[in-house]
């Protein structure tokens, strides 16, 4: 009897779990559809909600920007040194660039730009809007006739969104003239046929789904933050749990849609 209930409370158990993950992902995707309405709404850029849109542009990109394109300039410089030599060694001097291009700009200029905006700018941000949520200041908005979503929410989701693009287009740009540097050195001898290579990757379906991976993965850590921030957990009330479960189901997101790009480039 006893194993019976234990049966019993672990099926419930599990059942809870599920309802609170489905239901989790439900918000997730419920506030995400309410920030497309307003992100595409004239009245979410008046004069008052531009300067909030860019100061929150400002706080995602700029402080960051330096020291991201020098540690990516020397991520870039000692990864493509290793693949080129790594081709050179083994006659495969025709691919070293292919390995480059498919390997840093492909695959991890954007999961390297996403990661970073979240450390830096959305997780933290999911903090601040959950401290003004428990203090009561997004419902003292709410009866003061400013919607919370509009004044808070979307400037912060779409500075995460365009850091995350911003960063990522500057690192392409970045590591395709430091591999073409490392490939065929300071002259403009290898020009043609650099751009000739580079176009071949960059096939039209590989561009739409190396596009559609940098947007997703920018759209992931910038809405789930704000939208955990803003989802009631009853049993995890600390600042801490709000980060770890933004954290967790960024993982998740940004792992299926770099298994869903994957099977997209190679399969």
């Amino acid at each position: 009897m006893t194993s019976g209930f234990s049966l019993y409370d672990w099926l419930m158990g599990l059942g809870r779990g599920l309802l609170r993950w489905v239901l989790g992902w439900w918000i997730v995707v419920f506030i995400g559809a309410q920030l497309a309405v307003l992100a595409f709404s004239p009245s979410s850029y008046r004069r008052e909600s531009r300067g909030v849109v860019m100061r929150q542009l400002y706080y995602a990109a700029g402080p960051g920007l330096p020291g991201f394109t020098t540690l990516m300039a020397l991520f870039n410089v000692v990864l493509i040194r290793i693949l080129v030599v790594t081709a050179f060694a083994y006659g495969l001097t025709q691919y070293a660039l292919d390995a480059v291009v498919r390997v840093l700009i492909l695959e991890l200029i954007p999961l390297i730009a996403a990661l970073f905006v979240a450390v830096e700018y959305t997780i933290p941000g999911g903090s601040e809007l959950y401290k003004l949520r428990r203090s009561g200041e997004l419902e003292a908005m709410r009866t003061r006739g400013i919607d919370p979503l509009s004044r808070e929410v979307l400037p912060r989701v779409l500075a995460g969104i365009f850091a995350v693009l911003l960063l990522a287009l500057l690192s392409c740009l970045l590591s395709l003239l430091l591999a073409y540097v490392a490939v065929h050195g300071f002259t403009s001898a290898g020009v043609a046929s650099y751009n000739h290579a580079v176009g071949n990757i960059f096939n039209p379906v590989v561009s739409m789904i190396f596009t559609m991976k940098t947007l997703a993965f920018a759209v992931a850590v910038s809405l789930l933050p704000v939208a955990n921030a803003l989802r009631d957990m009853p049993r995890r009330p600390s600042r801490t749990s709000v980060e770890l479960q933004g954290l967790v189901q960024m993982f998740v997101l940004m792992l299926v849609i770099e298994i869903a790009s994957l099977v997209g480039n190679y399969y």
